[in-house]
């Protein structure tokens, strides 16, 4: 950070020595006038010195070629005027990455998008260590993403495994962290990465919806027998306790299977009503 001089007292500093100036130009004799002169050229150069600094904005300073120091002060400033300033925005900023195709670790075709909130933190690195950081962020941005897509799978399934569709927060995680580690050398902070269009590719959109669909079926029924064969025990269980009818083996089998079907049908089941005896 450089010291920069105030704008508006640098004002009246110059208008005031450019009078004294223009004043000793004028009565001054011979050689007198000509150091006057010279030094009237001085303080009309120095005008060039001011400079506006936005807030959340940086004046990167540079002396023919040399990096002087990064203005971080608001307002109208004033350095020398032989300085060349470079603004650089520290305001936070959106990246919104296109619809990438990418092969999940399964192989299977995803398509993927990503916001990428972030900010200028060091306006010295962002200008000298990369060639455009707005391009440097954007190109690195969508590397990150498509490296995060390609190492998880769209849908783990029923296991513990990060997934691109289930893990929200494990992922939003990962990719700000790679995508830090990738912006770093140009000054810039990653405030926030969230995945903003996650799908499988149109080819094999209906496959896969098939298969989940498949998937949520098969573990609909595994619960709806598991809960089945538990109300069919506590329903044997309760007829025995309470001695309402004595079944052996052979009736509890039938009784078994005719509430299973009960409980775990598709449709409603119609009653046939036995108007004989048991045996």
């Amino acid at each position: 950070m450089i010291n920069s001089k105030g704008g508006f007292g640098m004002i009246g500093l110059l208008l005031l020595l450019q009078l004294i100036m223009l004043a000793a130009v004028a009565f001054m004799p011979g050689i007198v006038k000509a150091l006057f002169l010279v030094a009237t050229i001085v303080v009309f150069v120095c005008w060039f010195g001011f400079y506006m600094v936005q807030p959340n904005q940086s004046a990167v300073l540079q002396l023919f070629g040399r990096y002087v120091g990064t203005d971080l002060n608001n307002g109208l400033r004033w350095s020398n005027p032989l300085y060349s300033k470079q603004k650089v925005s520290l305001r936070v900023r959106n990246f919104e990455s296109s619809k990438m195709k990418v092969n999940d670790s399964a192989g299977n075709p995803v398509e993927i998008a990503a916001v990428v909130v972030w900010k200028v933190v060091d306006s010295a690195e962002a200008v000298f260590e990369v060639d455009n950081y707005e391009n440097f962020v954007s190109i690195q941005s969508e590397s990150a993403i498509r490296h995060l897509a390609s190492s998880y799978a769209y849908d783990a399934g029923n296991d513990q495994a990060i997934s691109l569709r289930s893990s929200t927060d494990e992922v939003t995680e990962l990719l700000k962290n790679e995508i830090q580690a990738r912006l770093n050398k140009a000054g810039v902070q990653v405030l926030e990465a969230r995945i903003s269009h996650l799908a499988y590719a149109p080819e094999i959109a209906s496959a896969m919806l098939q298969r989940q669909q498949a998937a949520a079926i098969v573990a609909a029924r595994q619960q709806i027998v598991e809960g089945a064969v538990g109300m069919v025990e506590s329903a044997l269980q309760r007829l025995s306790e309470r001695n309402v009818v004595e079944l052996d083996d052979e009736r509890k089998a039938a009784m078994v299977g005719n509430l299973l079907v009960v409980l775990c049908g598709d449709h409603h089941v119609q009653p046939v009503v036995n108007a004989g005896s048991l045996y």
